[in-house]
């Protein structure tokens, strides 16, 4: 083997980097140490003597747990609020965030600059806690679903990147929807809404993650116990113990883990069907050609 063929050999070797295995192996443990503690919560969700110690497998199967849940109207009920405030408050953000965006794109409307940097300062300099709770109070809001759903929906946020996606759509469209007599309603019906599949699907996935996790306004504006959402149910549960009684000896374990599933679940179910979107939703406004 002569030394030229010696050298094109070592050089191939050397191409094997020590990076991507390391990598690998990191993202496979990170992975672990996130689903170790997931599986527990599986098993024993179905697992009718739930304890504290690492099961790989239920040891007496059942689906009592996830009985109790959809049948004890203490834990379906904040459930059925949670799925009502959150298809309503994505609504109501997802309209308040496109019609906001829509009109910061009328170029030729008068003052548009300073509306934008107005929406700006209140994104950056926030009312705080209890301004909020005084306005909601003079609106006899309080102890109203209202009360936890307009704090979140007016997100300036955003609205702000429905407002980059919206400036991205070539603005030969508008002048065509125009000459073809086309209102600006009809053109943000038509023309933009169509056209912002992407950007509506990652927005409104943000809103229905925020409205389902919502923890702190039903704290703050809701003292009645019949308008708790699930989130403060799953609170009371694990951290107070406040498991409705069942007569089948199911532990009450084997109930707060399968409230903890329930509550994964819709999420678990939708993403995969909103991931393109979501994947193309993440990258508002950063291309503009």
């Amino acid at each position: 083997m002569s030394k030229e063929q010696v050298v094109v050999t070592n050089k191939k070797k050397k191409k094997i980097k020590i990076f991507p295995i390391v990598n690998a192996i990191i993202f496979i443990l990170i992975a672990l140490i996130i689903m170790v503690p997931i599986w527990k919560v599986i098993v024993d969700s179905f697992d009718k003597t739930a304890g504290y110690g690492m099961n790989f497998w239920p040891q007496q199967f059942t689906f009592g747990g996830y009985g109790e849940v959809i049948s004890k109207s203490a834990l379906y009920r904040p459930f059925l609020i949670s799925c009502i405030v959150t298809v309503a408050g994505t609504f109501l953000g997802l309209l308040l965030a496109t019609l906001g965006a829509y009109v910061l794109i009328q170029w030729e409307m008068p003052g548009r600059n300073l509306f934008a940097y107005m929406l700006l300062f209140t994104m950056i300099f926030d009312g705080g806690m209890i301004p909020k709770y005084l306005v909601m109070k003079e609106l006899h809001l309080l102890d109203t679903l209202f009360a936890v759903i307009l704090p979140l929906a007016i997100n300036v946020y955003n609205m702000v990147l429905m407002r980059n996606f919206f400036e991205g759509i070539p603005e030969a469209l508008f002048e065509a929807a125009e000459i073809d007599g086309c209102s600006p309603m009809g053109t943000f019906f038509k023309i933009v809404l169509p056209l912002s599949k992407a950007a509506l699907a990652s927005i409104g996935l943000m809103f229905a993650v925020q409205f389902w996790n919502d923890y702190t306004n039903f704290k703050i504006y809701v003292t009645n116990n019949n308008l708790f959402n699930f989130q403060i149910k799953l609170r009371n549960m694990v951290m107070d113990n406040d498991i409705p009684n069942n007569g089948d000896g199911i532990d009450p374990n084997t109930i707060a883990n399968a409230a903890v599933i329930v509550a994964i679940l819709p999420f678990a179910i939708i993403y995969p069907f909103c991931q393109n979107y979501f994947v193309q939703g993440v990258n508002i406004g950063a291309v503009k050609e």
